[in-house]
């Protein structure tokens, strides 16, 4: 399973580089900084865990809008950290080529 995730995670963090389709509905920056502040310190492992749980409570649609926003925005801090490590675990095996 964690290998689906993985293909997922390039995506999604390219998504959340782009940003929100729509600026003037974006959180604010308190919001977007709050939702990521602890994420830098987290084993890969954990933050990938804690995306797939965000994705399904997302997919599930009981979250309020707020919440919602909350954890889109908590999301998005997860799946940027989550691609880092990848990339950074790509460069380590294509390395020893």
């Amino acid at each position: 399973m964690w290998w689906v995730v993985a293909d997922r995670l390039p995506a999604m963090a390219t998504k959340a580089a782009a940003g929100s389709p729509d600026s003037s509905a974006a959180p604010s920056t308190s919001n977007a900084v709050e939702a990521g502040s602890d994420v830098a310190a987290m084993p890969y492992e954990r933050a990938r865990d804690e995306l797939v749980d965000i994705v399904a409570r997302l997919e599930n649609g009981s979250a309020g809008l707020e919440e919602s926003m909350q954890l889109w925005e908590r999301g998005e801090a997860l799946a940027a950290h989550c691609a880092t490590w990848l990339d950074a675990a790509e460069s380590r095996i294509t390395a020893g080529d």
